[in-house]
């Protein structure tokens, strides 16, 4: 038991990679709180799936670009579960898939507020007990594109290049106090939110990694366990790459 009574906030945790990462905290012993913003019936199932194999979870509606709704978040997960020891930011931000010269500023400034928001609001409302703890992990997810670029993945790609530098602020002003900040970056990786991609591309994108597959979301919430435990005690501002290889530092 890598968590055992960790307490462990999973924003965006209702599907896919959230939820992968919040079924392995879990079943390494932490106290989890699901973290969904309109999904409750998905969140609700990633409870009673981790309830089922004996694990403690609690589900938490916020809109995690919303810096009050978060703070009501974090003091709720407090009371119920205790003070929070790992944070993941994981909530996907959305986004336009399509050529540079088809983008308007409004939507492209959107995406990355937004995703900055994500992770900045989170931060900043469970850092106060993490410092005066002198002890903690925040692992952010972040993606491959943030490396590689992509046709029509511009507002996607600068949003995460942008959390990336700003995990390497944190990591640097942070470590002192004993708070650990990470970042993992899945390549393509099967969940709902990829499920509409041309198959063609999935396989294009697999023969390209050297492990020959694409991701799946136990792949990158493996990593998320590891970040988050006292394995990695000594790991502070990286950038993991959670991709068969794609992306090699």
């Amino acid at each position: 038991m890598l968590l055992e009574n960790q307490v462990a906030l999973v924003t965006g945790a209702s599907r896919g990679i959230g939820q992968a990462i919040a079924r392995q905290l879990a079943g390494q012993g932490a106290k989890v709180a699901i973290n969904y913003f309109r999904s409750e019936h998905k969140a609700q199932r990633v409870k009673e799936l981790i309830q089922e194999g004996g694990g403690t979870a609690e589900m938490f509606q916020a809109d995690v670009t919303d810096a009050e709704q978060v703070r009501h978040m974090v003091t709720a997960v407090e009371n119920m579960l205790g003070p929070i020891d790992v944070l993941v930011t994981n909530a996907a931000i959305g986004f336009k898939t399509i050529p540079f010269m088809q983008h308007e500023w409004a939507d492209f400034e959107r995406k990355l507020t937004d995703e900055l928001c994500a992770t900045f609001f989170p931060c900043k409302a469970v850092l106060p007990g993490m410092l005066e703890r002198q002890r903690g992990s925040i692992i952010a997810v972040s993606s491959a594109l943030s490396r590689r670029a992509s046709p029509g993945f511009v507002a996607h790609s600068t949003a995460k290049a942008a959390l990336d530098s700003f995990v390497r602020s944190l990591a640097t002003e942070l470590g002192p106090s004993g708070v650990r900040v990470n970042v993992v970056g899945p390549g393509l990786t099967l969940t709902d939110a990829t499920a509409a991609l041309p198959q063609q591309h999935k396989d294009a994108m697999a023969a390209l990694a050297p492990l020959r597959r694409n991701g799946l979301p136990r792949d990158v919430a493996g990593v998320v366990v590891f970040l988050a435990s006292d394995l990695a005690t000594f790991v502070t501002g990286s950038y993991l790459p959670v991709d068969g290889g794609f992306t090699m530092l």
